[in-house]
């Protein structure tokens, strides 16, 4: 098992828990400790190109209020990272690896709180969508619904977003170029092009995304993981509103007011017809580009102890 990370205080613990037989899917993540058993668990997904070191400045300022729980997606970090099947990345997927691990931590039947963030947030939203009665509120951060920005019509979206359709291009043209120069991309997609926009990043952190893009698997799990959100979540997100399987709980979402999705789509539109009648959606602008939880730390922490609870 991984230690923790030394970005993380000592009061945090790794674990690793098996979430599927067959093929087997073990995720990997760490908690907080030295919250009682008694406290509500938040869990805190995170996006791509990251793994769960993009809360380092958040979760130790939780721990207090809530049982803490950061999570590896499947594919990412050190979880597991299922090749060729591109199915075994559906949301649906990875939304059950989410109740696997939080039942296995000791809260099973429990509701839960969640905090999540790009290819998180997306897992999010199915796990409010599938399992409706275990998420009390959500926090969404920087995304719309993924069959709403596929289905967009601006131009501009393609333009911004090029590497939606650059990775799920069939293996392995995508994995060959990223395998040639994995610290390049990891720093183009993180600095948006200026490498000033690196600075945001805390160096540990940035050196473990770029230690994780390195590694061939998890490059194809990636590819694997976008794959999936412009087919099988496709289907299931339209299978989803023709059958009126839609959000029932509370969901606050923050755009980045510098990031592409505030932009280009309406987010409460979009949020909202996803949403139950009658269901609170909030959505707000803030001061950030698309990396919230790294760039504004502080406001995701005071938005978190406001609204999830």
């Amino acid at each position: 098992m991984a230690a923790v990370h030394a970005l993380f205080p000592s009061s945090f613990t790794p674990f690793t828990i098996q979430t599927q037989s067959s093929p087997p899917i073990s995720i990997y993540g760490i908690r907080s400790s030295d919250s009682s058993s008694s406290l509500p668990p938040l869990l805190l997904l995170h996006g791509y190109p990251e793994n769960h070191l993009i809360w380092h400045l958040i979760a130790p300022q939780l721990t207090s209020r809530y049982s803490v729980v950061l999570m590896d997606l499947r594919g990412y970090g050190a979880s597991s990272k299922p090749a060729n099947n591109t199915s075994l990345y559906a949301k649906s997927h990875m939304a059950n690896d989410c109740i696997a691990v939080i039942d296995a931590l000791g809260f099973a039947n429990q509701p839960f709180y969640v905090c999540a963030h790009d290819r998180g947030a997306r897992v999010a939203h199915k796990l409010l969508v599938d399992h409706p009665t275990r998420v009390r509120k959500a926090i969404l951060l920087d995304i719309c619904p993924t069959l709403a920005m596929y289905t967009n019509p601006n131009p501009e979206f393609p333009k911004a977003y090029f590497h939606w359709y650059f990775l799920i291009q069939p293996s392995p043209l995508p994995e060959t170029l990223i395998n040639g120069a994995p610290r390049q991309v990891v720093e183009m997609f993180m600095s948006g092009a200026d490498p000033s926009g690196l600075s945001l990043f805390h160096k540990d952190a940035l050196a473990e995304y770029i230690k994780c893009m390195e590694d061939k698997d998890y490059v194809h799990a990636t590819c694997q993981d976008y794959r999936a959100s412009a087919t099988h979540d496709l289907d299931e997100a339209k299978d989803d509103l023709e059958k009126g399987r839609l959000i029932q709980s509370p969901i606050r979402v923050l755009l980045g007011k510098n990031g592409i999705v505030n932009r280009l789509f309406d987010g409460k539109k979009e949020w909202s017809s996803v949403t139950a009648d009658g269901v609170s959606v909030e959505v707000e602008a803030v001061d950030a580009g698309h990396y919230i939880p790294e760039q504004i730390p502080e406001v995701v922490v005071s938005n978190i102890l406001e609204f999830l609870q």
